[in-house]
């Protein structure tokens, strides 16, 4: 039997924090997760990997809906290309997002010179 780990080890490794992971397991988005005796969560290194995934997919911009439609589509029928679509869309506008961040860091960087050569 692989090793599993406490909602606290998983907290610990992931970064989340347990009402986070909770509320994941809540909507749907992970799980089912497995039980030990006595009805305590226990997870498995793939449950692991999947708060990870979900984690970087939040990082991207991607709400909970968002995370909803890609765990169903991942679970349903949906097609290779239907799963590129989507996350293609999402990266195009992750990458839209830091264009206009790097935008305002040169518009800070230039006001920055600016003050600093008044000086």
């Amino acid at each position: 039997m692989s090793a599993t780990l406490s909602p606290g080890e998983v907290v610990e490794r992931t970064g989340l924090s347990l009402d986070t992971l909770r509320y994941y397991e809540k909507e749907h988005l992970l799980g089912p997760v497995a039980r030990a005796a006595g009805g305590h969560r226990r997870y498995s290194e793939d449950d692991v990997f999947w708060v990870g995934l979900l984690s970087c997919l939040r990082s991207a911009g991607l709400g909970i809906a968002d995370l909803r439609e890609f765990t169903s589509m991942l679970r349903g029928t949906a097609s290779s290309d239907d799963r590129v679509a989507f996350l293609t869309a999402h990266r195009a506008e992750l990458q839209r997002r830091m264009s206009q961040l790097e935008r305002a860091i040169g518009v800070l960087d230039e006001k920055i010179a600016h003050y600093e050569a008044a000086d």
